[in-house]
C-alpha cells in the first residue's frame, strides 16, 4: 500500500486567513456576534480582525508574531505563502477544492488577506487590539471575551506541544472567556491527517473541571478529516 502523503511543517507557519474562512471553520454569525467582544489566538497575519470590526464586532488578536514591525510581517508573510503554495503543488490531490478551487487562487486569497492585515497593523491604534502573546500565557483579565477563537495552532502541532501544553493553553483560552462564552478550535487534526492522539483525554479533563465540550460539523471541508471543530462552553460556575 502506498503510504499516505502528508503536509510537512517544521516549526509554527503564519498563517493569513480571511473573516470568510473564520465563518467556515468556526460556523460563525456574523449578526450575533455584532456588539460582542471576540479573541482570536494565534491568528497570525489574518484580516479576521479587521474584516470583524467592519461588521461590528469587537475583535482583537493575540499572537508572538506581533513583537515584529509591519515591515517584517509582510516580508515573513509572502515568503510563506510561497512556501504553502509550493508545498501544496505536490499535494493537490489530497485536498478539497470545492471553496478555494485551485492552489493560485488559495495564494491570491493569502495575499489578499496579508494586505488587509499589514495596513490594519501598521495603523496608528494597532496596538490597542493586537497584542503580543504567547500560549499558555495571556495578557487579559478573566472573562474579557464573549467568544475566543484559536485556528490552525492547537492539535495540529500535537508533535511539537505535548498534553500537558494543549490542557494549559486551554485552560488559559477559557480564563479570558466570559462565563457562559465559548472557546471554539479548528481543527482537530494533526499534519498526519489524524485526530489529535489526546483528544478523549482532553474532553474527560474539562469536563471534570466543568466545562462542556462538544465536536460540531465545520463548513470548510479542505483538509482531510478536517469535518469538525471543538466547541468549549466556559461554566457560568467556573
Amino acid at each position: 500500500m502506498e503510504p499516505k502523503r502528508v503536509y510537512e511543517q517544521a516549526g509554527v507557519a503564519m498563517t493569513s486567513r480571511s473573516y470568510v474562512e473564520y465563518e467556515k471553520m468556526f460556523v460563525l454569525d456574523s449578526k450575533h456576534l455584532q456588539g460582542k467582544r471576540v479573541l482570536d489566538v494565534a491568528g497570525g497575519a489574518s484580516s479576521f480582525t479587521v474584516e470583524a470590526r467592519e461588521k461590528g464586532i469587537f475583535a482583537e488578536a493575540a499572537d508572538p508574531l506581533y513583537s515584529k514591525s509591519p515591515e517584517e510581517i509582510a516580508r515573513h508573510g509572502r515568503d510563506e505563502i510561497e512556501i504553502v503554495a509550493s508545498k501544496m503543488e505536490k499535494l493537490v490531490e489530497v485536498y478539497n477544492w470545492e471553496f478555494y478551487g485551485s492552489v493560485e487562487q488559495h495564494k491570491a486569497a493569502r495575499v489578499e488577506s496579508l494586505t488587509r492585515f499589514t495596513e490594519d497593523y501598521a495603523s496608528r491604534d494597532s496596538a490597542s487590539r493586537y497584542h503580543r502573546a504567547l500560549l499558555p500565557e495571556l495578557p487579559f483579565p478573566d472573562g474579557a471575551f464573549d467568544l475566543v477563537l484559536c485556528s490552525h495552532f492547537l492539535f495540529l502541532y500535537e508533535e511539537q506541544f505535548d498534553d500537558a501544553f494543549h490542557l494549559a493553553a486551554i485552560q488559559e483560552l477559557l480564563r479570558v472567556c466570559k462565563p457562559g462564552g465559548e472557546l471554539r478550535i479548528y481543527p482537530l487534526l494533526n499534519f498526519h491527517t489524524n485526530e489529535y492522539a489526546g483528544m478523549q483525554k482532553l474532553l474527560d479533563e474539562l469536563t471534570l473541571l466543568g466545562h462542556l465540550a462538544v465536536k460540531k460539523d465545520a463548513d470548510l471541508p479542505f483538509l482531510p478529516n478536517s469535518q469538525h471543530y471543538l466547541v468549549i462552553d466556559k461554566s457560568i460556575c467556573a
